[in-house]
């Protein structure tokens, strides 16, 4: 019989990794979007690739990128270990980062596309009535692109849930700690225990499948 705590652990881990990781990517992806969809200036297409290169990336490429940054050999690195007297590798906020820069893309382009389907002569009516920019972009702007923005927040949730590669390399395996679910089914497979490996994989291909089919109801 399956212990009650160490089934929960990784699907409790992997929810607040992934709740975490969305409020990030939302606030980052929204104001990188808004950013790139209305304005043109030297070097937009480099940074545009770069946000959106996780996409393509291998997970383990990811993961050693982010080892190389947050590592102990680097200034980053070496700023976090002054500050917090530890290092970031293998830490729960390892795994937020990671899952962070895996689902930026989703939010990021899904908005953006959004936002450029908003009719710009809406925008400068709001304007020419006096409404600040903040408050077109709140107001005008994201409203009338909601099915963009609950896209991208939907995918975004599912792929830092679904993270494994890279988490598994700049977070590590630590039950109770980095331990998500993904990983849990990794390591439940290796040891042998199907029947833990095959709830864990129920759980998260039900959850995946009630976010899509939220996400095809309101967005088809």
């Amino acid at each position: 019989m399956m212990d009650n705590v160490s089934f929960w652990d990784p699907i409790v881990l992997s929810l607040q990794t992934a709740c975490t990781a969305l409020v990030i990517v939302f606030i980052a992806g929204t104001a990188a979007a808004r950013l790139m969809a209305r304005r043109t200036f030297a070097g937009k297409t480099l940074l545009e690739t770069i946000f959106l290169l996780p996409t393509v990336l291998p997970p383990t490429v990811t993961g050693f990128l982010l080892i190389i940054i947050f590592g102990s050999h680097s200034l980053v690195g070496r700023l976090i270990e002054a500050l917090f007297q530890q290092s970031l590798l293998f830490t729960w906020l390892a795994a937020v980062i990671t899952a962070t820069v895996v689902a930026f893309p989703f939010m990021y382009q899904s908005v953006k596309t959004g936002l450029l389907l908003v009719d710009e002569n809406i925008e400068h009516a709001a304007r020419t009535d006096g409404a600040k920019e903040w408050q077109v972009f709140l107001f005008i702007s994201l409203p009338l692109c909601f099915r963009s923005v609950l896209s991208g927040t939907i995918l975004s949730f599912t792929r830092a849930l679904g993270e494994f590669g890279a988490t598994f390399m700049f977070a590590g395996n630590l039950p109770g700690v980095t331990q998500t679910v993904p990983i849990a089914i990794f390591t439940a497979m290796e040891a042998g225990r199907m029947q833990a490996a095959w709830t864990w994989v129920g759980s998260i291909a039900l959850l995946s499948f009630i976010l899509l089919f939220v996400l095809r109801k309101y967005t088809a």
